[in-house]
């Protein structure tokens, strides 16, 4: 009797072992992730010649679908015993060219809402897409979120909102006026943005969780249809110089980084949810703060501390509250 209560008190403490280092491994797994999206922008500054980006930015998204598939080939021949014997269709693989399609649609509305608005509304503005990617989430995968849930997301939407209108400043540049506009066609492209935002990301949890192959096969399938998406958009550009011109040893990071958080982006969405997702994109505006005031000397205002204090209490009402 005394030896059997020993092995089911050695094989708990394992099992909660195992637990625990599960839940570290996710905790440092999400904090990368703030950290990636939180240095993308400073990273990006730090590339800048004169000013001005030297590198082409389709260039450096198709180079980062590429590293994503390799990485997602690279771990699938690992995990899998037997990678060639697995079956694979177009029936498979047809689902992710939808997401792929909308993702590449709103990297162009993104490009032509810069002429119906200024950055600074485009950055207020953009922050609805939580609303409508949580709205999608509820409807889509049959999630009903409860009062208190909307308003930590109605949180969430407000210190994005606060951050973008004034979180950081350019101490030199802060008392030269600001002209705010915005069109009706800007307006309706943003709202549509917002939308095929949500949706894409929806649709492609919604996939990633009902299909029952590995992961790694999933994210081959829609890093294929990225690279050719993206492949195309880069050869029907106009660029006046060579696809490596200008690139840094500061632009392989971002496209390592990117590509680790595209794939850390994916492990969320299989085995939790988009409004993690959002949670983590929120909370790597914090990070891109402090990296934009150590590195520039941008100086954090009020709104800044605002946004941390909502970021944090819609935490606390999303997932502190039982």
């Amino acid at each position: 009797m005394i030896v059997i209560e020993n092995v089911g008190a050695e094989e708990s403490l394992r099992s909660s072992t195992r637990d625990m280092l599960r839940r570290v491994q996710w905790a440092l797994m999400l904090m990368l992730s703030v950290v990636i999206y939180g240095s993308h922008a400073p990273l990006i500054s730090i590339c800048r010649v004169d000013g001005v980006i030297p590198f082409s930015s389709s260039a450096v998204v198709l180079l980062i679908e590429v590293s994503k598939f390799l990485i997602s080939l690279a771990c699938l021949l690992i995990t899998e015993r037997k990678p060639f014997d697995m079956s694979v269709s177009w029936r498979l693989a047809l689902p992710y060219a939808f997401p792929a399609i909308l993702y590449g649609v709103n990297n162009n509305l993104v490009v032509h809402m810069q002429h119906f608005m200024d950055p600074s509304s485009f950055q207020v503005l953009s922050n609805l897409k939580i609303v409508s990617t949580a709205l999608l989430y509820s409807i889509f995968l049959g999630q009903r979120l409860s009062i208190r849930k909307w308003l930590a997301l109605f949180l969430l939407t407000a210190a994005g909102v606060f951050y973008g209108y004034g979180g950081i400043q350019d101490v030199e540049k802060a008392s030269a006026a600001t002209h705010l506009y915005i069109t009706l066609p800007g307006l309706l492209i943003m709202l549509l943005y917002c939308l095929i935002s949500g949706l894409s990301a929806v649709y492609t949890e919604m996939t990633l969780k009902t299909q029952k192959i590995p992961l790694n096969l999933q994210n081959i399938f829609l890093y294929s249809f990225g690279i050719v998406l993206n492949l195309l958009g880069h050869l029907s550009g106009s660029h006046s110089g060579g696809f490596l011109d200008g690139f840094s040893i500061w632009v392989l990071v971002i496209i390592i980084s990117q590509a680790f958080n595209g794939l850390i982006m994916s492990v969320v969405m299989k085995h939790s949810s988009n409004i993690t997702r959002l949670f983590i994109i929120s909370c790597s505006m914090l990070v891109n703060g402090l990296l934009s005031h150590l590195l520039f000397q941008l100086q954090l205002t009020f709104l800044f501390f605002l946004a941390v204090i909502l970021i944090g209490l819609a935490g606390y009402l999303f997932y502190g509250i039982s």
